[in-house]
Order: structure tokens, then C-alpha cells, then sequence
């Protein structure tokens, strides 16, 4: 096979639907195989200050998803895999720690919840993006005549792949949360979704938090691709190498991260105090279910809007409020956008180059 790349977006060579769904299916197990070690030592690390007590939630990403953990400090309580192995002294520490007294496994700990959520959320995500992107830029082409991509495509796509992919999920992250709060099997999933919805409506009950959920990861896909994509074209790699892919990867998704962390901070606040109320109310028994389950309601009723909280929190602490945490956030999307696109690109590239030379194989044949 040709290691050299074809023009990019040719439709006489471009992917197939299930040749993007390969693309970033490697790519995304790929961006969880070598981001989550790293999210599982500071989860270690956070879960041993003293601030996470009892009856609280803290929050994770692993560069695809984030997960809800409950901190159980109580010595009854489940020994859940952040709370292992003692007092760590930084991060090298922990590495090490972790790896002498639990083997080099955990620290690939929690990856299940990932490779069986967050995968076929970001297939689709990518999938979309790449079918409305090229859809777009096919019709802009026969408009004007020429085949240049405008700025708007990829912002128009990445925004509403997006839309799609996480209202897609949302529904999917209930039924994590509740498996998580109460063990439950599949059957007994059934009749607690069955009752959630009878108590809080289809569509209210599934898709809780989704608004929150888009108004930060819309703008952020919307920013990045656009920011990608312009990478591509100011420094004229329509066929981009997997170390250019890597770098524009890493810049763009620095750019988004930062651009987004007011509208994050608010959504990691709503994911804690959801966590907290849903998680906890289901790990109650008896009159302390009923009356907590009441506190909650009411507490519900008098829950602040996404934009109540950013004005909150700007008039409590100004502009460092809104950006709290950028760094870290900044840290951990950065290497994880990179690998995924880089990842993605390579894997474009390589089916492109088999369809071209499938292609002229068969016009080859034709001829003879």
C-alpha cells in the first residue's frame, strides 16, 4: 500500500461510515488506555484531603467522560478503589506506591465505566462530525464553485455532533449513576427507570443536567474544531502527519479548554450537587430516605439556573472565580485532545490511502 496520503476529502477516496467508526474507535481507546493512570493518581491524591468527608461527591475526567465517585470514609463503609493504599507524598510517589502494592493494573482503574460508555459516545461524536462537516463542505463547494472550506463548517459541525452525542449519553449517564448508587442488575434497573419516569416525566427525567451539559461542551467542540481545522489550513496540511495532528490537537484543545472553564466550573458544580442528592438519597434507608428524599425536593425547587451560578460566582470572587481550576484543565484536555485527533487523523489517513489505491486498482482492471 502507498504510504502517501491522497488529497484530503477527495469523494472519489474518502471514508466510509464504518471506516470513521475505526478511526476513532482507536483513538479513543487509545486517549483511555494512556490519559486515565493519570486521572487515577490524582484521584488518589484528592481523595486522602481531608476536605473529601463523608456524604460528598467529587469529580473526574478521564480526557472522555467524567465520573461521579462518592467519597465513603465511614469504616463500614465499601472500600472503593480511591481509598486504598494510605498517604501518598506527590504524584511520583503515587505511581509508584500504587504500582509496588496493587500492581500496575489499578492504576487503569475505572476504565471499565469508559470503554463501555464513552467510547461509542465519542465513535458518534467523530462519526457526525465527519458526515455533517464533509456533507457541508460537498454543498458549499457546488455553490460557489471551488472547494476551499469555510471557517463556519467546522463550527457548525463540531457544535452539532456535539449536540447530538451528548444528548445521546445523557439518558446513559442516569442509568450509570443509579447502577452505581445501588448495585443494581439489569432487571432491577428496569422498574427504578420505570419509577423515575413516572415521578419526574420522559424527558425532564432522562435528560436532567443536558442543558448545562451543552452549554459548555458545544461552545468547547464548536472552538476546538474551528481552531484545528485553521491550524490545517494556515499551515497548509490537508493531509496532516500524526505529529502535526498531535501539536494542532494539543493547541486547539488548550484554547477551547480555556475559553470554556467559566461555563465548566459551573457544570462541575451542578454534576457534585446532583451526584450528592442522587447517589446519597439512594444509599439511605427508612425514615432517613423519606426525609431526606423530602430536604431534596426541596432543595430542587430552589436550585439557581446555569447563568444564576455564573453570576454568583462573579460577584463572590470575580474573574478567578470563573476560571478556577484552569490549569489543571487545561493539562488534562490538552494531551487527551491531542491523542484522540491525532489518533483519528492517522486512522483517515490510512483508509483514505487503501480506498485510493483500491480505487485505481480497479480502474487498472477496467482498462485491461
Amino acid at each position: 500500500m502507498s504510504t502517501a496520503y491522497p488529497e484530503r476529502d477527495d469523494p472519489r477516496f474518502r471514508i466510509t461510515p464504518f471506516q470513521q467508526m475505526a478511526s476513532s474507535c482507536t483513538g479513543a481507546l487509545c486517549t483511555s488506555l494512556l490519559v486515565t493512570p493519570l486521572d487515577v493518581v490524582k484521584i488518589r491524591l484528592q481523595a486522602q484531603q481531608k476536605a473529601l468527608l463523608s456524604n460528598k461527591c467529587f469529580l473526574y475526567c478521564n480526557g472522555l467522560m467524567d465520573h461521579l465517585c462518592p467519597c465513603v470514609t465511614s469504616p463500614g463503609g465499601p472500600t472503593n478503589w480511591y481509598h486504598r493504599n494510605g498517604q501518598f507524598n506527590g504524584t511520583i510517589d503515587a505511581f509508584v506506591k500504587i504500582s509496588r502494592a496493587e500492581g500496575v493494573y489499578s492504576l487503569w482503574s475505572g476504565l471499565g465505566p469508559t470503554l463501555v460508555l464513552a467510547v461509542p459516545a465519542t465513535v458518534l461524536y467523530f462519526v457526525a462530525y465527519e458526515q455533517i462537516r464533509t456533507r457541508a463542505k460537498d454543498m458549499h463547494s457546488k455553490r460557489i464553485g471551488r472547494t476551499e472550506q469555510p471557517f463556519w463548517i467546522p463550527l457548525l459541525a463540531g457544535a452539532s455532533a456535539r449536540v447530538l452525542s451528548a444528548s445521546v449519553v445523557s439518558p446513559l449517564e442516569l442509568i450509570r449513576t443509579k447502577m452505581q448508587s445501588k448495585k443494581l442488575t439489569y432487571l432491577e434497573l428496569g422498574s427504578t427507570l420505570h419509577s423515575h419516569i413516572q415521578v419526574h416525566g420522559i424527558v425532564p427525567g432522562l435528560w436532567k443536567g443536558l442543558g448545562s451539559t451543552l452549554l459548555r461542551d458545544v461552545p468547547f467542540s464548536g472552538i476546538y474544531w474551528l481552531n484545528y481545522e485553521g491550524l490545517k489550513t494556515l499551515f497548509s496540511q490537508q493531509s496532516p502527519t500524526f505529529g502535526f495532528s498531535f501539536a494542532a490537537g494539543a493547541v486547539a484543545g488548550a484554547v477551547a479548554a480555556v475559553c470554556t472553564t467559566p461555563f465548566d466550573v459551573v457544570k462541575t458544580h451542578q454534576q457534585i450537587e446532583m451526584g450528592e442528592k442522587q447517589l446519597y438519597a439512594d444509599l439511605e434507608t427508612g425514615s432517613k430516605q423519606i426525609s431526606g428524599d423530602k430536604s431534596m425536593q426541596e432543595k430542587a425547587t430552589r436550585s439557581k439556573t446555569t447563568f444564576g451560578i455564573l453570576r454568583q460566582i462573579w460577584q463572590q470572587n470575580g474573574v478567578s472565580g470563573l476560571f478556577t481550576g484552569v490549569v489543571p484543565r487545561v493539562a488534562k484536555v490538552a494531551p487527551a485532545c491531542a491523542i484522540m485527533v491525532a489518533t483519528f487523523e492517522y486512522g483517515k489517513g490510512f483508509f483514505e490511502s487503501y480506498n485510493a489505491e483500491k480505487y485505481f486498482n480497479n480502474q487498472r482492471l477496467s482498462l485491461e
